[in-house]
């Protein structure tokens, strides 16, 4: 299996691709987009992975 047809690597190259860009360079309202979709993003690969779920504390509502 090609580890890069994984879920967990994709999210982590979204996340790395959105990590790279120069916010500074950005209007407010994409600026905003960014940070929305990094944090995102960081929720979602915590749920993937339940020992990362476990170390940070996070509780799943359902």
């Amino acid at each position: 299996m090609n580890p890069r047809n994984t879920p967990g690597y994709r999210m982590h190259r979204a996340l790395s691709n959105l990590s790279s860009i120069d916010v500074d360079r950005l209007d407010l309202d994409d600026q905003e987009r960014i940070d929305e979709s990094m944090t995102l993003l960081e929720q979602v690969s915590l749920l993937t992975r339940p020992d990362a779920a476990k170390e940070a504390n996070v509780q799943v509502e359902s």
